[in-house]
Formats: C-alpha cells, sequence, structure tokens
C-alpha cells in the first residue's frame, strides 16, 4: 500500500517544528484530506496538539521502545485509511540516545521510507544556512533531505538571500518561508509545550497556525513530496481482534492527567476493556469500574483542587483497599501516596502509599528507562525487561517499608535503584510504559479486572 507521508524534523529542537507539523495537520484536513498524525519520541504534549489539528488520535513511534519489525507493522496499519501521514520528529534530525544514531529521527525516516522536510530557525542567518544545510545532507547520505521550509523569516529581503545560498550550494527545493509572528506561539512548559487541554485558546491558536502557514507555504508542493514515498510493507502480525470480557476500567482524564498512550487505551479496548472517563477534579466517587488507569499529568498545578476534592480521594482509598486493580504512573503516583509538599506546604492525596511526595525546580529523572522485573506478580512475570521512560520534578520520602517490582537498570525510577510500587492490587511507577513495547500490561491489566468483577481468583498483594 502507498500512503503519501512527511516527515518534520529540524537542526534542533525549538526550531519550529511543532508549529510546521501543527498547521500542515490543520491545512490538510481543511482540504478534506484524512490525516493520520504521528510522534516520534516518548511524548505526550505534542501529540495532544497534533490529535486536535488532524482530528485523529496522534500516535507514537519509537524504535528504543518498540522492535523495528513490530513498529514497521504497526506504522502501516496506523495508516489505513489515511490519504497522508504527518510524523514530527523529535530534537535534531540525528539525535539520538546511541553514538551511531540508532533509534534518531533520521533512523525513523530510513525505516519506515518518509521523505524529510528540513525547518530551519532562520533567526539571524543569512549565507550560512546553505553551509548547515550541506552539513545535514552529507552527514548521512543515504538520507535523502526532500524539502527545507524557513522558519523565523524577519522579511523580503531576509527570505531573498536565504533562498539565493540555497539554489547556489545546496540543490534542495524550499517549500515555504514563514515570518517570525508571535500570534505562531503556544506557551511552553519544562521541555515543550503546554497540554492542549490545559490551553483554553488552543482551538483559536491552531486556527491561526493554520491561516498564517496557508499563506507561506507550499501545500501542492509538499503533497508532491509525501506522494513520492516508497510502498508500505503489507501488514498481517498485529493481532486486533477485541476480546469480549464485559468489564470497565476507569481512566482518570481531565486537565490534571492528561498524558495517555493512544497505544494503551487501545490495547485495553482490544484487550476487552471500555473504558470510562473520569475527572479528578468535578467527580466525587468512582462510577462502577473493574479497574483503574491514573496516568501522567501536571499535579503539581492542581494541589488545592485535588485536596479539596476528598470524596473522590477516599472512595479510591475503599474501593484500593477491596481489590480493585490499579496502574499509576508518574503524576497517578504521585496522587496515590499520602500526600504531596511544595513550598513547605503539606496537600493531602489519596493516601493509599504511605511515601510523601517532594517537588523541586529542577528534574529528578529524565530520559529512557529500563528495568527488570525483580518480584513475582500479577501484572508482570520476573526477570521481564520493561523499557520505558520518565520526566518528574519530584521524589519520594519516607519509603520504607514499600514493596518495589522494578529494579533499574537505567533511569532513576524511585530511589535510582528501584521503581514501582506494589500495595493490594496496585502497581504505581514513575515510568511510562507503551502497550505496542510491552502488551503484556494490557494482557495483566484486563485479566486482574476480569477478575475483580467475576471475583475469581483475586488475591490482594501486601
Amino acid at each position: 500500500m502507498t500512503v503519501p507521508r512527511l516527515l518534520i524534523s529540524a537542526p534542533q529542537g525549538r526550531s519550529g517544528k511543532s508549529i510546521i507539523s501543527i498547521g500542515l495537520c490543520a491545512i490538510l484536513r481543511g482540504q478534506g484530506l484524512t490525516v493520520q498524525p504521528f510522534k516520534k519520541g516518548p511524548d505526550y504534549i505534542d501529540p495532544s496538539w497534533l490529535s486536535a489539528a488532524a482530528g485523529l488520535p496522534c500516535r507514537n513511534i519509537d524504535s528504543f521502545l518498540v522492535p523495528e519489525e513490530r513498529l514497521v507493522a504497526y506504522f502501516s496499519k496506523s495508516c489505513l485509511g489515511a490519504d497522508i501521514a504527518i510524523v514530527e520528529g523529535v530534537m535534531g534530525l540525528y539525535d539520538s540516545v546511541y553514538p551511531d544514531g540508532k533509534t534518531s529521527s533520521a533512523d525513523i525516516a530510513r525505516l519506515l521510507g518518509i521523505p524529510v522536510i528540513f525547518i530551519i530557525n532562520t533567526s539571524r542567518m543569512t549565507r550560512s544556512v546553505a553551509a548547515m544545510i550541506n552539513g545535514y545532507q552529507k552527514f548521512e547520505s543515504d538520507l535523502s533531505l526532500a524539502g527545507v521550509i524557513l522558519n523565523n523569516i524577519t522579511g523580503k529581503r531576509h527570505e531573498t538571500n536565504l533562498r539565493r545560498a540555497i539554489d547556489d550550494y545546496c540543490g534542495i527545493p524550499v517549500f515555504g518561508a514563514v515570518p517570525n509572528d508571535d500570534n505562531l506561539n503556544i506557551s511552553q512548559r519544562h521541555l515543550g509545550l503546554v497540554p492542549f487541554e490545559e490551553d483554553s485558546s488552543a482551538i483559536d491558536t491552531i486556527e491561526q497556525i493554520q491561516d498564517l502557514l496557508k499563506k507561506h507555504l507550499d501545500i501542492e508542493g509538499l503533497l508532491n513530496i509525501a506522494r513520492s514515498a516508497r510502498p508500505l510493507p503489507e501488514t498481517t502480525n498485529l493481532n486486533t481482534v477485541a476480546l469480549e470480557r464485559n468489564i470497565k476500567i476507569g481512566v482518570i482524564r481531565d486537565r490534571v492527567f492528561n498524558f495517555y498512550y493512544t497505544e494503551n487505551l487501545e490495547a485495553l479496548r482490544v484487550n476487552g476493556a471500555e473504558l470510562v472517563f473520569i475527572d479528578s477534579l468535578t467527580d466525587k466517587k468512582l462510577p462502577e469500574i473493574h479497574g483503574l488507569y491514573i496516568g501522567g499529568g501536571f499535579p503539581e498545578l492542581f494541589l488545592e483542587e485535588l485536596e479539596a476534592n476528598a470524596s473522590l480521594r477516599h472512595h479510591i482509598n475503599e474501593m484500593v483497599n477491596s481489590g480493585l486493580p490499579v496502574y499509576a504512573e508518574c503524576a497517578g503516583l504521585m496522587y496515590l501516596c499520602r500526600g504531596i509538599r511544595q513550598k513547605h506546604r503539606f496537600y493531602h492525596m489519596a493516601a493509599i502509599i504511605t511515601a510523601e511526595v517532594e517537588l523541586y525546580n529542577k528534574p529528578q529523572g529524565h530520559g529512557y528507562t529500563v528495568v527488570e522485573v525483580s518480584r513475582e506478580n500479577p501484572w508482570f512475570n520476573a526477570g521481564t525487561i520493561i523499557k520505558g521512560h520518565e520526566f518528574h520534578y519530584s521524589k519520594l520520602n519516607e519509603c520504607s517499608g514499600l514493596t518495589f517490582a522494578f529494579s533499574v537498570k537505567q533511569g532513576h525510577g524511585i530511589s535510582g535503584k528501584v521503581d514501582g510500587i506494589f500495595y493490594n492490587n496496585v502497581l504505581a511507577s514513575y515510568m511510562h510504559i507503551n502497550a505496542l513495547s510491552t502488551p503484556e500490561w494490557s494482557e495483566a491489566f484486563t485479566s486482574l479486572a476480569f477478575k475483580f468483577a467475576t471475583k475469581k481468583d483475586l488475591v490482594p498483594l501486601r
């Protein structure tokens, strides 16, 4: 099958990849095309914007987390029914956790046969743009840059000088020159954008980006490049036949907790779960559910509101002690603790885990993680190696007496040595995992939920 596709990359972060990717998704969707967005790497925030712009859930592709054969099959399957796929890269084109560049955006482009469009922040640059492009063209000669978009143009003269240098020295087409415009800015937090769900003006921002980029990008030229992509391989090895289990898994998904991979939610559905969404700020108790999933987010911005909703916190505590299976990642882990301390004030949380959370101004864990399951449990077999990622500005205090599931081989986790707290049928960790990388997670979660629903063989683990 041949699916037009583009990978949007750049020399480095903060070059405009996200703005261009969001704008392209919105413009092409506005032309009546079905646009499937993807994000390279372990990211939740950019995908929230890409999903809104394209009108379809963004999917993550990451060859550090997922074996290449499975990743190719997943990408092909995800493109079924799409008129075009837009992939936003991560960091710089050749950046990677490995010295040889394996798992970089360039590596993904080669693996999936995606033409690369190179975004250059041209602020305070003219003729040097040609030297930069030449360097990227020659660095890995088996990767062909298909075109360039110039970002942060300051005027017509600036654009003319840049285009002339590229024409004279690079032999690569320029598909647009985007002016420096404050209306294109999306609020930043930590290393990226503010989540779409938190930005009250997000829809207006996407429309502004779309309207401006329409005037300055060669959309037809970009479509022609996308159509030049080689055929994708046939995909037959990803089972998507949904089980019938008649179970409901609650997902706390709101302004606080909104870091969820599309792959994880789909995996739960395929394994027989109906997902029931819950708001941690407004819902006073859990609905009738057989499992609870609490993802990542920024609880530090909503501590007063989370503390104020004592009814929900107490009900979650009550249900956990009756055996409700709960999986919590990062912010979810923080919410399940006794409380969170910020600037010498203590905010009460669900008090399922006896530890206290302390917030810091610098990351306490950031990057890919690798753990080994160190003890047998209902979620993972002992000895299993799990890959994931972490990004947290907090750490846990008073951890004595807790039971840990994971031995950390790469990353920080809870202490630098352990991660994954067990209590009853709760598993709470700083590590985020992707179900495409760890399919046994969704199978175990739904199996535990089924046992809870039918009261079969569910023995609380203490």
